[in-house]
Formats: C-alpha cells, sequence, structure tokens
C-alpha cells in the first residue's frame, strides 16, 4: 500500500504540474494584454473602458504571435539548455574509467530498475549539491558535485543518485525544465517594460497623459498591477512545482535504494553547502537542496532539510543524527574509499596478492605459490597450496 500511495501522489503531481504549465502560457497571454494595454493609453486618447476593449481586440491578434514565439523559445531551449547549465556550471560528461565509483554506483541503480543510465557529469566545486536536467531520455544528465564525492560515501552517494534518478523518473525534471523556459519569458519581458518605464522609454508621454485626463494614467497603472502579478505569480509556479517534488524524490530514493539512513545522512552533510557560484536561481532550483532562502518558507525553493528527514524518520523508519559537522573544504584531500572495482574490472586492477597471482609472479608450477605462508598459520589442515593434497 504504501507503493501505491507514492505512486499515486506522482500522478497526482504531474496533473497539478500540467496545470501549472498551462498556467503559465496563461502568464504571457497576461503579460501581451498589459502590453497592449499600456500601447493603447500611450497612443489613444479614451477613457479607461474604451482602452481596455482596443487592448483585449489587440491581445487576440496577437495571441497566434506570441504562442509561437513562446514555442520558439521552447524549442531553442529544448536542444540548447544543456549546453547553457554546462557553461554556467562547468560540468563534465565523464565515463566509468573516469570515474568508476560514481558511474558503477549509478550504473548499479539503474540496472536494479531497469531504468536507462541517464548522462553523467562533474563540476569541480567544494560545495555538496546534485541536481538532473534533460527533456527526454537521450538528453537527461546527472551532475554532481566534486566536494559531494570527497565528503560523501558510497551509501550517501548512492541515496543522493537516487533522489536525482527518482526526479527523472516521475518526470520532474522535463516539468522544472519547461517551467523554467517558460517563467523566463515571463520574466524577460516584464523586467523589459520595467526598464522601459523607469529608464526613459515612457517619460517623455507623462505630460501628454495628464493632458488626456485619467483613462490613460488608470490604463498604465492596472497595466503595471498586472505585470507584477504575472512576475510574482510566475515565480510562485516555479517554487510550488520544484518544493512540492523533493519528499517524493526523498522517499523514491529510499524505495530505490532500502536505505533511509544513508538518504538521512546525506541530506545532513549537503545541508547549507550546497550554494554553487555563478549559478542562476533556476539552477539552483534544480539541485537537491538550495541554500538560498526567501522571504519565509513560501518562497523557499526547497523544503528544509529538518522536514524533509522528519518525514523520512516518520514515514521511512530512518534515524537522525541531527546536523553534521564536516572538515572545512579544502583540508582534506583523500578520497572516501571505494569499494567498486577499478575501471573495466578487477582484471585491470592492480594485481592481488594471493596463490593465484603469487605463482605467476615467482614462476611456480601447477598453481602452487612460490611465497611461504606466515609462520604463526597451521597449514595442516587448510587446503589449497600450503595445505596437504590428496594424491590422484
Amino acid at each position: 500500500m504504501a507503493a501505491y500511495g507514492l505512486y499515486s501522489h506522482i500522478q497526482s503531481n504531474r496533473r497539478r504540474s500540467a496545470a501549472l504549465l498551462a498556467g503559465l502560457f496563461f502568464l504571457v497571454y497576461l503579460l501581451v494584454y498589459a502590453g497592449a494595454l499600456i500601447a493603447e493609453a500611450l497612443s489613444v486618447n479614451a477613457d479607461l473602458d474604451t482602452l481596455m476593449r482596443r487592448a483585449l481586440s489587440d491581445l487576440i491578434s496577437a495571441a497566434p504571435l506570441a504562442t509561437i514565439g513562446t514555442v520558439l523559445w521552447i524549442v531553442i531551449a529544448y536542444f540548447f539548455h544543456q549546453n547553457m547549465i554546462d557553461a554556467m556550471t562547468g560540468g563534465q560528461e565523464v565515463t566509468r574509467r573516469e570515474e568508476p565509483r560514481l558511474y558503477n554506483i549509478l550504473e548499479n541503480l539503474c540496472i536494479s530498475r531497469g531504468i536507462p543510465m541517464p548522462k553523467l557529469k562533474v563540476m569541480e566545486s567544494d560545495a555538496l549539491n546534485a541536481f538532473a536536467t534533460g527533456m527526454n531520455q537521450r538528453q537527461y544528465s546527472i551532475t554532481v558535485t566534486s566536494g559531494l564525492l570527497r565528503l560523501l560515501d558510497d551509501t550517501e552517494i548512492e541515496s543522493v543518485l537516487g533522489h536525482e534518478l527518482t526526479h527523472v523518473r516521475n518526470g520532474d525534471v522535463r516539468m522544472m525544465v519547461v517551467a523554467v523556459i517558460i517563467a523566463g519569458v515571463v520574466s524577460f519581458f516584464a523586467e523589459l517594460f520595467f526598464r522601459l518605464w523607469f529608464y526613459g522609454g515612457f517619460r517623455g508621454s507623462r505630460s501628454s497623459d495628464e493632458r488626456r485626463g485619467g483613462g490613460a494614467s488608470f490604463a498604465i497603472l492596472i497595466a503595471v498591477a498586472l505585470i507584477v502579478l504575472a512576475y510574482l505569480l510566475s515565480f510562485i509556479i516555479r517554487l510550488a512545482l520544484s518544493r512540492s517534488r523533493e519528499f517524493l524524490a526523498d522517499a523514491g530514493s529510499v524505495e530505490l535504494t532500502k536505505k533511509p539512513d544513508a538518504m538521512i545522512s546525506a541530506l545532513r552533510k549537503i545541508e547549507g553547502r550546497g550554494e554553487l557560484p555563478g549559478a542562476t536561481s533556476a539552477v539552483m532550483e534544480m539541485c537537491i537542496d538550495n541554500p538560498r532562502q526567501g522571504f519565509g518558507e513560501l518562497f523557499d525553493t526547497h523544503p528544509t532539510v529538518e522536514s524533509r528527514v522528519a518525514a523520512l524518520v516518520k514515514f521511512a523508519g530512518g534515524h537522525d543524527p541531527g546536523p553534521l559537522a564536516l572538515p572545512p573544504a579544502g583540508e582534506s584531500g583523500e578520497e572516501v574509499p571505494s569499494e567498486l572495482p577499478a575501471p573495466g574490472g578487477p582484471w585491470e586492477s592492480a594485481p592481488a596478492r594471493g596463490p593465484w597471482n603469487a605463482a605467476a609472479e615467482n614462476g611456480a608450477e601447477d598453481g602452487a605459490s612460490g611465497t611461504p605462508p606466515p609462520a604463526d598459520i597451521d597449514t595442516s589442515s587448510v587446503p589449497g597450496p600450503w595445505g596437504p593434497h590428496r594424491n590422484r
């Protein structure tokens, strides 16, 4: 029943996300209407009702162009958003040979659930963070920081990768990218209008507004209010899309790994240490943790680590160790020991010491070792090259 509940939430979340994205298109049209209202107020001497009706007519005429422009924006971002993110964060794609530990952990997770393996990228940063991006199976990628690799153990990294894989499985990554793209359109036009207004674009017409009477002035005030409303709503929608998915991704990671304590300890280590210098707010919203806080929880892109840990303790039976102290970045250059094989498998790793290798090294025949066993080992009953052999 727990799995059924989780997947029910996922399906419900997808439906809400689709509705929110449709709302973002509405915001684009709202901006077009606001722009038309400003244009009519500055060009026509009429009362407020007439100006609003003329602006509505302008919106109907411009709607196809606004739709085409928005779709074109999405198409461009569809093909080039990953390149833009990589240029911003410095993420580099890695292979098994370059990052065997990380690659093998992700591959094992994907194989265990039959999930196509996304691309794997590493960005050089002391921050502890990770994020997934992409619009389809060919584009999906997971990026982790070098600081995360250095300070988290294998089970914790597995939990982080499971979190990001869940975002991919649930369609969260695609939804977030689309939401960020469309919200970017809203932000772009809102900022354009305000720059034109405050930096001289509309200053010369203020005296003429007064001569026309209150219609033009009220129309412009309404348009500015609509632009502010569209911008705030697009911002809140983006936060809702991001925040509502983190609990599900944490739960999905535990479902994949069966290790709630590892997910909790990973969150505690990452807590407050995920700031990516140079990354935009849109990129930070995709990360496993976003330390950039707004004005109260309504404007936070992620739930607090405390609330996420509390949910894992309550519903997954994990144990909370509390906030964890880590060595300052750069003090420890040691890698976390890896139990995974070296690139290409054990046959390419350093020769192991044992009877099967010692024989080859010392020229012994018939599989016998050229290195005698330690003196304190009783070999009388030990089968193998040092123990008794049955005559055939």
